[in-house]
């Protein structure tokens, strides 16, 4: 039985329901280290009594073990919920990134690999990682949409994409969602992206809405990072000086959160939320108390003048460092 469910959204026009909260699970066996499979389960179980129906992953994730979890914690709940996963950055088995790849070859090769780690014989959402620069855009959705046409995808997906790529891969296809990095750490999709998303009628679904876990305000210093595999140790927002000034703002957020008797998280989701109905966050987590912490979010509410508040703390210029290193920035700027 479902304990106090979350409510709905529609991503994508036409659209696919899914909570207003998902769940994001690379860090379930990528990236953060400290990894506990049978936590990582009970957490996928706890989020689907919970109401979350929007669970996401990649083949990128823990070189495809991510999508063999997600499936085997998400196999007696198909019918519940919907999976989305990526495809288009390639990397060496648990190693370095290589590249990305959009070509019809790929997209069908990629598609087929993940449906078996899932074990399902369709994806609910399925975007494409990066786009490649090498191939027109327009292919890469066309194969995308044969996929469609075959009931091996449901809804087609783009990540981190620029506003002419989002223009033409929907004049293919319909887009039912774009997934980029949104949060009160990063806001630069409300410039462009996010106003051509709802000129177009595209969800957007919000991935890192918790500043990779520094808007819980649990991370204070370098040390409070998950070991040496913990990849925040490459974000130059993590890095020294960047740092020590960024922790001042999540000390606003406290304060703020203390006057609404909520956590740091919290505020941080709810503020999200509060920017729109077409967007759904996607907050990462291993352990089901967080689950339960993020999920209680979807119902706070808060007050004008806390998201104004929020708004001029966290004004775009007011954060210092980049939110990937060098060679990760090369690759999201793929998608120009």
């Amino acid at each position: 039985m479902t304990t106090n469910p979350i409510p709905t959204r529609t991503l994508g026009t036409p659209g696919i329901d899914v909570g207003s909260l998902g769940l994001g699970c690379m860090g379930m066996n990528d990236a953060y280290g400290n990894y506990d499979e049978e936590r990582s389960l009970r957490t996928i179980e706890r989020a689907v009594d919970r109401g979350v129906t929007l669970f996401d992953t990649s083949d990128l994730y823990g070189s495809g073990r991510n999508e063999e979890l997600v499936g085997r914690g998400l196999a007696a709940h198909r019918d519940e919920v919907a999976i989305a996963t990526k495809f288009g950055i390639t990397r060496v088995p648990d190693g370095d990134l290589t590249g990305v790849r959009g070509d019809p070859a790929y997209v069908r090769e990629a598609c087929e690999a993940s449906l078996r780690r899932l074990g399902v014989d369709t994806i609910d959402l399925y975007y494409q990682h990066r786009v490649d620069p090498d191939t027109p855009i327009e292919e890469t959705v066309g194969a995308m949409a044969e996929l469609d046409a075959e009931g091996k995808v449901r809804h087609l997906g783009l990540s981190e994409a620029s506003a002419d790529t989002i223009r033409r891969a929907q004049a293919v296809h319909p887009i039912a969602a774009l997934q980029t990095e949104y949060s009160l750490w990063f806001r630069d999709v409300e410039d462009e992206i996010l106003p051509v998303c709802r000129e177009l009628g595209i969800g957007f679904v919000a991935y890192s809405p918790l500043g990779r876990g520094f808007l819980t305000g649990a991370v204070r210093s370098a040390a409070d990072l998950r070991g040496d595999s913990d990849f925040r140790h490459t974000v130059p927002r993590f890095q020294g000086d960047n740092l020590d000034r960024n922790i001042a703002l999540v000390d606003e957020v406290r304060a703020l959160a203390d006057e609404v008797d909520a956590t740091p998280g919290q505020v941080a989701l709810a503020w999200l939320l509060a920017r729109g109905d077409d967007i759904v966050p996607i907050p990462g987590t291993s352990r089901p108390e967080r689950l339960d912490e993020n999920a209680d979010a979807a119902r706070l509410e808060l007050d004008q003048d806390v998201l104004e508040r929020l708004d001029q703390v966290f004004a775009p210029d007011a954060i210092y460092g980049d939110r990937y290193s060098a060679e990760n920035m090369r690759l999201l700027n793929t998608g120009a």
